[in-house]
């Protein structure tokens, strides 16, 4: 009998990169979406077309505890994955109340939801490298946390929870501190998609220049893709536990641009304007994740490269035109 799987945030990169893999492997699916006056499943398209037997997208919200209850309680999910948040760190300094109520308490209903209704499901967690903030590299399981901006704080609330629920009620509840994690589904307002959108626009004549903050960040980059399965493969262990997902390599915006627009024939320092309006109010300057643990215990390793992964984005958006 096929597997079960609850994904919340279906529709954005993470949610369609895993509603993919999970089908591959036989599982029924069921996406939990909001409701909007404008339909945004475009990263599902596909997905629709070709499994409309074994996908099922419900509404649904964080926000709606109640609706949360129903939903597990009539599909009875075998796993449960939370990857519904305000996820902009640029955002949550605009929108902290509600990053804060969504990212952080979103996941408590979740977790409360699933305990309410009886659930034994396997609940996964999307926790963030930006939980460590300001805490010196690399950044492994037991490195202390500093969050440094309003999405981070709300994080390190739902890390917490999953962690609290896990001892409390025994549930087989982890964390995965995933660092970034970019693909041509990206969003267009994180950096990354920035700058690879940024290099299609100036090539296709749509702009000039691009207007970036702080060129000195150092983020380390992986390809999303790669990081569901190890969302999948912590579930598929049989006591739960908390897993640092990273590369282990470190490249600054400035790299990112010299790359991508590289790999345009581009020279980026024709075309990049630094904007301080673009800098955050606590800057989180170098995150380098150690995923040992991950390679040791889950077995798991990204098989995509940096450069690989800008050049999928450059040339994703030269195609988008």
């Amino acid at each position: 009998m096929a597997k079960t799987a609850l994904i919340t945030g279906v529709s954005g990169q993470d949610g369609s990169y895993l509603a993919e893999l999970l089908l591959d492997k036989g599982y029924e699916v069921h996406g939990v979406v909001r409701r909007s006056s404008s339909v945004t499943r475009s990263r599902l398209d596909h997905l629709q077309s070709e499994n409309l037997e074994d996908l099922h997208l419900h509404y649904g919200d964080l926000g709606d505890p109640l609706g949360l209850v129903r939903i597990i309680d009539r599909y009875g999910p075998d796993e449960v994955y939370n990857l519904a948040a305000q996820s902009h760190v640029a955002i949550s300094f605009q929108q902290p109340e509600y990053t804060g109520d969504v990212t952080g308490v979103g996941a408590m209903r979740l977790l409360e939801a699933m305990r309410v209704a009886g659930s034994e499901a396997r609940f996964y967690q999307a926790s963030s490298s930006e939980l460590y903030g300001s805490t010196p590299p690399p950044q492994s399981e037991v490195t202390p946390f500093h969050p440094r901006s309003p999405y981070a704080v709300a994080k390190l609330y739902a890390f917490w929870a999953t962690v609290n629920y896990r001892e409390s009620y025994g549930m087989h509840a982890s964390n995965g501190i995933l660092f970034n994690h970019e693909s041509p589904r990206r969003g267009e307002n994180f950096v990354t998609r920035k700058i690879t959108r940024g290099v299609a626009d100036i090539v296709h004549g749509k702009a000039t220049e691009l207007r970036l903050g702080n060129l000195d960040a150092k983020r380390d980059w992986g390809f999303a893709g790669d990081y569901v399965e190890g969302m999948w493969l912590m579930l598929q262990q049989g006591t739960p536990d908390d897993y640092v997902l990273a590369t282990g390599e470190a490249h600054s915006v400035r790299e990112f641009c010299e790359i991508a627009f590289g790999h345009a024939g581009l020279d980026w320092e024709q075309y990049v304007v630094v904007d301080p309006e673009f800098f955050r109010p606590a800057e989180v300057d170098y995150l380098l994740g150690d995923p040992t643990k991950a390679r040791t215990e889950l077995s798991w390793k990204p098989t995509t490269s940096f450069e690989q992964l800008v050049t999928m984005m450059v040339d994703a958006d030269l195609a988008a035109g």
